[in-house]
């Protein structure tokens, strides 16, 4: 329950927060009684209150930060508080004050010190590209210093002062003032050598190339590789998706294609594949993509950021979104901006028409949806296996960012879907919600952790998990071989420039060897569960193709959802809750024609369920055929074919354009005149008549 769990974290993060303040009193309680078994239990549990909270509580920590009473700041006011203690503690020698104050003044010094060396290697080791499946060797990158020294502040200055610490803490039990000097030297020396250690990564060996040397780089590279087509994609950290669904068609293209992100933490969000990868947060440094053979860049999605690559003539740019629906967004007034806009099939061109948002007919292409061919035909998945149970995968997309109710079916439909499901005993639900589910509206996320813990009550009550041993540790050993595979090895500490050294030329085959240990996984996967058993599917394993695969039926909104899996032509509903009649329902999103149409009250579930297995029953099932034609394109030539040949025709399309601009840019001022001009005269010289032009006497 997400409230529960909500109020069960903000009950912890409360409690430590009333911890913290109670320890800092009671350590100036017993600092000023003095108090020493007080004092000394009150420092410590304060440290380490504070090392715990900064490992697992980071968030609350920097709740903290945001009002300025930080790590520094604390640990600060801690040492305070014990220099006080021990100048009023009886037992402890008068004159520490000055000395111990002097070593703590250094440490803190020191601790500034090392986080200023730090923070020159941390710019110094920052590359104004980041790239993969590039092979950087010629750049001589290094590995990182230690995460710890080189990026965690915080966590330094905590657990060096464990040393100072301790030793006050025993001056003031033991009342010898060796203790204390000797802790707080310790915690001095190690700042200084952190210092030191680091400031090696600024020495000629280990120091990065400048960054014109890197960009110079750059070039050399682009001008070897010589690439032809890009896919460009800028977004947020959840929307890697959109554009893993186009890196095996971007694969299968003629030519040599290229990835060109924006931001840095990307490089790592893009899924296995050998295609280069290049990242160019600048956009100054972008430009120079406009002196690389590289002619066509794909788009997946608008940004806003894409404008910045729009600028640069010498590409030509095609709008191939992440996928299509009938909603607003799948015809944005952004997609003017580009040279084509390529669409599935008829149904898409239909839409930007309707729209009136300013895209010309001519500039849309439809291509198909290569990406479709995955997912297997109903005749496929009728043969692929008998079970006594119908497999139901509900699929919602998010609330989105206008608030429309009709967005979504997770908050006034998912429940009643839910529970209509589970009600029939034969029914496997496989559940899997928009990532971004819950993200603008509280009360979706609030609605779908409803529907998950419906699902687990109701595989409580068929008895629980059954899985078999072996099926797991089949499982296990094939999300072990997966990782391997897909996914780099790297240490803790590695950094940016870490990673872009090890993740280097892939290796040969290394593609066919990702794909091959995807399908086993896949099917480890499936095969570890009973099938009988619900499941709520998070995260990008299983991919939703695959989940299409094990459906026999579809539940989901007005989404591209629907029309990639029409491409089975295996029966789908789709939720109303637009408040719309049905009739307008399905004149207005061209996507639910060939499906059923669920109310919020799901009362039509019985009877779809019922279709589904009763082929006999089921009398959308030409339509369904004819719709997937208009939604997807003809069956032939195959959708890869079509995509590769738009592909190639607006490469050409932008080397005759480069190769116009290049004449006119390389004539001599004048000249094109000057020849115009003796044409002229020599036309109006004495016998210069053309031939035709004289008359035969």
């Amino acid at each position: 329950m997400p409230s529960a769990g909500l109020s069960a974290r903000r009950a912890v993060q409360l409690a430590a927060l009333l911890a913290l303040a109670v320890f800092y009193t009671v350590q100036l309680a017993g600092a000023l009684l003095p108090n020493v078994p007080v004092f000394v239990t009150a420092s410590l549990a304060g440290l380490a209150l504070d090392l715990y909270l900064t490992h697992k509580q980071p968030g609350l920590l920097a709740l903290l930060g945001k009002v300025r009473f930080d790590v520094t700041t604390r640990q600060l006011l801690r040492d305070m508080l014990v220099v006080i203690g021990l100048v009023r503690l009886p037992e402890v020698p008068p004159d520490i004050e000055r000395p111990l104050t002097l070593l703590l003044l250094a440490a803190y010094a020191a601790h500034f010190l090392c986080q200023a060396v730090a923070q020159l290697v941390r710019r110094s080791r920052t590359l104004p590209v980041v790239t993969r499946n590039i092979d950087t060797s010629s750049l001589d990158l290094t590995h990182a210093p230690s995460r710890l020294l080189a990026r965690q502040p915080s966590r330094r200055l905590l657990r060096f002062s464990i040393p100072g610490t301790v030793g006050l803490m025993l001056s003031a039990g033991l009342s010898a003032q060796e203790w204390g000097l000797i802790g707080v030297t310790c915690t001095l020396l190690l700042s200084l050598g952190s210092a030191v250690y680091l400031g090696t990564w600024l020495l000629p060996r280990k120091r990065s190339k400048s960054e014109q040397e890197v960009l110079a780089w750059l070039d050399k590279w682009l001008e070897r590789y010589r690439p032809t087509v890009g896919m460009y994609f800028s977004g947020g950290a959840s929307s890697a998706y959109q554009a893993n669904m186009w890196l095996s068609t971007l694969a299968q293209l003629d030519g040599r294609p290229l990835i060109v992100l924006r931001e840095r933490f990307m490089v790592q969000k893009i899924d296995a594949t050998d295609i280069p990868i290049v990242c160019i947060p600048k956009v100054a440094h972008l430009m120079r993509l406009e002196h690389s053979t590289l002619k066509v860049l794909l788009h997946p999605a608008n940004s806003g950021k894409t404008s910045q690559v729009l600028r640069i003539p010498t590409l030509k740019h095609a709008f191939i979104n992440h996928g299509e629906s009938d909603k607003l967004s799948s015809c944005n007034p952004y997609a003017k901006a580009y040279d084509q806009v390529w669409v599935a099939g008829e149904a898409a061109r239909e839409r930007y028409q309707l729209a009136e948002v300013g895209v010309d007919d001519k500039d849309v292409v439809e291509v198909g949806r290569p990406q479709l061919s995955p997912i297997q035909h109903a005749d496929e998945r009728a043969g692929a296996r008998e079970s006594e149970y119908t497999t139901v995968l509900y699929a919602p997309t998010w609330e989105g960012w206008d608030g429309n109710p009709g967005n979504t079916s997770v908050r006034l439909a998912g429940e009643n879907i839910v529970k209509a499901l589970l009600a029939d005993p034969k029914v496997r639900l496989l559940y899997k919600p928009h990532p971004m589910t819950g993200s603008v509206d509280p009360r979706a996320g609030a609605a779908d952790q409803r529907i998950r813990a419906l699902i687990t009550q109701a595989n409580a009550a068929r008895g629980g998990s059954r899985r078999a041993p072996e099926a797991v540790a089949e499982l296990e050993r094939r999300t072990a071989e997966l990782d391997r595979v897909s996914t780099a090895a790297f240490r803790n500490s590695a950094d940016e420039m870490e990673r872009m050294k090890i993740q280097g030329t892939p290796e040969e085959g290394n593609a066919e060897r990702v794909r091959a240990a995807t399908e086993a996984w896949e099917a480890a996967y499936w095969a570890s569960f009973p099938e009988s058993e619900h499941q709520i599917i998070d995260g990008p394993r299983p991919a939703i193709f695959t989940c299409f695969n094990q459906a026999d039926l579809l539940i989901s909104d007005v989404s591209s959802v629907v029309s990639d899996y029409l491409s089975s032509e295996k029966p789908y509903a789709v939720a109303n809750t637009s408040g719309m009649t049905e009739d307008e329902f399905r004149g207005t999103f061209p996507t639910v024609r060939a499906g059923t149409v669920l109310t919020p009250d799901a009362q039509q579930i019985p009877a779809l369920l019922e279709s589904v297995r009763h082929p006999e029953k089921d009398t959308l099932v030409r339509a369904r055929k004819e719709l997937k034609t208009h939604l997807l394109g003809p069956s032939e030539p195959p959708s890869l074919v079509r995509f590769n040949a738009a592909a190639l025709e607006l490469a050409d399309e932008a080397e005759a354009r480069n190769e116009r601009v290049a004449r006119r840019t390389t004539e001599i001022p004048g000249q094109r005149e000057a020849e115009e001009a003796a044409e002229e005269a020599e036309m109006e010289a004495p016998g210069s008549a053309d031939p035709e032009d004289v008359v035969p006497t």
